[in-house]
């Protein structure tokens, strides 16, 4: 394969990993859910939580094969820039406005019903969220991407990660005795949260996609953008797998040995949990990649994990506009996802079973219009 072609195997595990978010984000019933499909409690990692890393990592590599060409034309970044802050710029409004519409999916009903909306449930609108977080990832890594070679990203890398575990583990908590990374509320991340947006988070206290943890949520993206410019070196397609195994490996035992001094935990996005999780992200790809890209194997199972590798974003936004809407829409005296759940799965599957059976059939209600747009070879991009 040459490289100047287009790496199936990117849109594939992109595909994956926006089939198993929205899997994960849409049980039947939180109540009753499969323990790999559930998040660690607080410190360490499930199959679960390597979703999202793996979508920060994917946009890495993204930028790298995207910018590749225009990186040696200085005269063509101002242009590229542009471009990259609008994008970021979209992808953080798109984010605060898809947590916006449960606020104006009530506000429709209201009127309809013939009453005037209230301003109740806006004032503790959650500002940070998924989508903002990528946004802000994706520009500072094709910041960087642009404006530096391989080895100062490497170097940015490293010093995120020990910056990180230094300023998480040394500098004292105002109002806390000893820092607790065992405690939510125990930590600088949270205490820094809770100052500056308090009443705007996930949690009272801390939020899983907070202010100081986008640190080093950058360092998951620069690895992907690394393991991209690897990918685009012209080598041997079997040495590049092998490193890309080697290095995956590497990451992992490193990740698990900082596990004992600086615990894995999603929720703090802590440097441990970077280094495993890319680790993850990195033999995950190397293998999508050895099977599609080099052998050529299974090109007709592809296609539909294709289908919502190209148009990401339109799922996930799809995804999560119609949860919030089935979540509004109230039948029988019940939200209109948990009339479904109750009287389609639930009324002859276990609790469980029928959680995990709603979950799987919301993916695919999700992959009906992206297969639509894959066959008419239309992309919507942010």
């Amino acid at each position: 394969m040459k490289t100047t072609n287009r790496v199936l195997s990117l849109d594939v595990f992109r595909g994956l990993t926006v089939a198993g978010m929205i899997m994960v984000n849409n049980p039947g019933s939180w109540s009753h859910i499969y323990a790999p499909l559930k998040h660690a409690s607080w410190h360490g990692c499930t199959p679960t939580d390597l979703v999202f890393p793996f979508f920060l990592f994917i946009v890495g590599v993204s930028v790298s094969f995207s910018m590749s060409g225009v990186k040696d034309r200085k005269e063509q970044h101002p242009i590229v820039l542009r471009k990259v802050i609008w994008r970021s710029f979209k992808l953080v409004a798109i984010g605060l406005l898809l947590g916006l519409s449960s606020f104006v999916f009530k506000a429709l009903f209201t009127l309809l019903q013939g009453d005037l909306p209230t301003l109740e449930g806006l004032a503790s609108f959650r500002v940070p969220g998924v989508l903002q977080r990528i946004g802000i990832v994706f520009f500072i890594v094709a910041f960087l991407f642009l404006k530096t070679s391989w080895r100062a990203q490497l170097n940015a890398l490293l010093v995120i990660l020990v910056t990180y575990w230094a300023v998480m583990t040394l500098i004292p908590v105002p109002g806390v005795d000893q820092i607790d990374l065992s405690d939510p509320n125990k930590n600088l991340a949270g205490w820094l949260d809770h100052l500056l947006l308090k009443g705007h988070m996930w949690k009272e206290t801390w939020d899983p996609e907070g202010v100081l943890s986008t640190l080093p949520s950058i360092g998951t993206g620069l690895l992907g953008a690394l393991t991209g410019t690897w990918i685009k070196k012209e080598k041997d397609e079997k040495e590049k797998v092998a490193w890309m195994f080697v290095a995956g490996a590497l990451l992992v035992a490193l990740g698990n040995w900082w596990d004992y001094f600086f615990p894995i935990n999603k929720s703090l996005w802590t440097s441990s949990y970077v280094v495993y999780a890319g680790g993850m992200a990195l033999i995950s790809l190397a293998t999508t990649y050895w099977l599609i890209d080099v052998k050529k194997l299974g090109l007709k199972w592809i296609k539909p994990f294709q289908a919502f590798g190209l148009n990401p974003m339109a799922a996930y936004v799809l995804s999560g506009l119609v949860v919030r809407l089935m979540l509004t829409i109230k039948v029988d005296g019940v939200a209109f996802k948990t009339f479904i759940y109750q009287n389609i799965y639930a009324s002859w599957l276990a609790p469980t079973e029928a959680s995990f059976a709603y979950s799987i059939s919301y993916i695919v209600l999700m992959y009906l219009p992206v297969w639509y747009l894959y066959k008419k070879n239309i992309v919507i991009k942010v």
